[in-house]
């Protein structure tokens, strides 16, 4: 995902990391043995001149699967969660009715969306260094 929103006018950094675990200052491997509970994540920082909180969840749920729980592609674990972490209750709103407006209308194939809204948001733990541009540094993107 943040190959993704990088992409877009109006967002000024997307940072790879971790949220919503246990653990201080948690590293990859950790993440990925389920030590911590921590979701891979990415943090926008975004200019609301340029691009509205809406248009971000609309790039979230065009390129992520709100209906699997504990996995995106093949990527299996509960650090691939499906959660929305906001940092302001407008944020929290605004997910909130997304997914409630996608769920009325039958997205995804009236599969069940698991995506959960955290507010407050947790730490935001950056990952380390090789993690992130990830994309950009190995030609590619995973597809969902």
């Amino acid at each position: 995902m943040e190959d993704r929103f990088a992409a877009l006018d109006g967002v000024v950094d997307a940072v790879a990391g971790y949220m919503g675990g246990k653990s201080e200052n948690p590293t990859y491997q950790q993440v990925c043995n389920d030590e911590t509970g921590h979701a891979e994540t990415v943090e926008v920082t975004f200019d609301p001149r340029t691009i509205d909180y809406h248009q971000l969840l609309e790039t979230f749920f065009e390129n992520h699967d709100p209906t699997t729980s504990n996995r995106q592609g093949p990527n299996v674990g509960s650090q691939y969660r499906s959660t929305i972490f906001c940092v302001h209750t407008e944020e929290a709103e605004a997910a909130r009715e997304v997914i409630e407006g996608m769920r009325a209308r039958g997205a995804f194939g009236g599969r069940e969306i698991v995506t959960e809204v955290v507010h407050p948001a947790p730490c935001f733990w950056k990952a380390e260094d090789h993690h992130q541009d990830y994309h950009a540094r190995h030609r590619g993107s995973c597809e969902i």
